[in-house]
């Protein structure tokens, strides 16, 4: 068996990815910095640093005009994408709070995407039904709700376009899918992964990104 985590991650180590990766713009940084401040009990749950230009780079690979993200938060996931967006590209917003995606209507503005990007507060499962049956959706991101990961990879699968791909986030969720007795959002995750692994309609990668980032593409 080869083995592959052999190299550790250090602090030096990422800050030298992170150096070698496109850097975050000046209205990424200032949202990455206000989410903290204002959020800090909350600030976990942004994307992190290197998954802005990872999905950015995601969207323009399989040329992505309609995006859906499923967990917006302040906004740096939405607009990483809306930047790779083609000016007449969509992007679909899915959250339930005002509060928190105000912050994201604000630096869309400021980065010139505002009118790519179609934030819906309300239920995303509610959103995601009633979208149209037919595949139509080129590139979805999942960071929302773990319990919840299933319900929408069902309502996204059959909405996606042949060959393109479906990203999920936090499938390693902090090392908690390796507990035998996890509960809660860890227990939601484990599930989730088996689901996702046997899926015949998509090919599905799990990867050692952030907190575990998968990959899916629809066959």
């Amino acid at each position: 068996m080869t083995k592959g985590n052999e190299t550790k991650i250090t602090d030096e180590l990422y800050a030298y990815m992170l150096a070698h990766n496109p850097p975050l713009d000046p209205v990424q940084r200032e949202l990455v910095e206000t989410t903290y401040a204002r959020f800090p009990d909350h600030a976990g749950m942004v994307s992190a640093e290197e998954q802005a230009p990872l999905l950015a780079f995601l969207v323009r690979l399989v040329g992505a005009r309609h995006v859906v993200e499923v967990g917006t938060f302040t906004g740096f996931s939405a607009l990483a994408m809306a930047r790779a967006l083609p000016a007449d590209g969509t992007l679909i917003a899915c959250d339930i709070s005002e509060e928190w995606t105000a912050y994201g209507r604000e630096a869309w503005a400021k980065a010139g995407v505002a009118d790519r990007i179609d934030l819906r507060i309300a239920p995303a499962l509610d959103t995601l039904r009633a979208m149209e049956p037919e595949p139509h959706i080129d590139f979805a991101y999942l960071d929302a709700d773990k319990g919840g990961y299933i319900a929408y990879w069902e309502e996204l699968v059959p909405r996606m376009r042949q060959g393109v791909l479906i990203a999920v986030d936090n499938v390693l969720f902090h090392g908690g899918v390796t507990d035998p007795e996890a509960t809660g959002s860890a227990a939601a995750i484990k599930e989730f992964n088996d689901h996702a692994a046997v899926d015949a309609r998509m090919d599905t990668v799990l990867l050692t990104v952030a907190d575990g980032l998968t990959l899916a593409r629809k066959k």
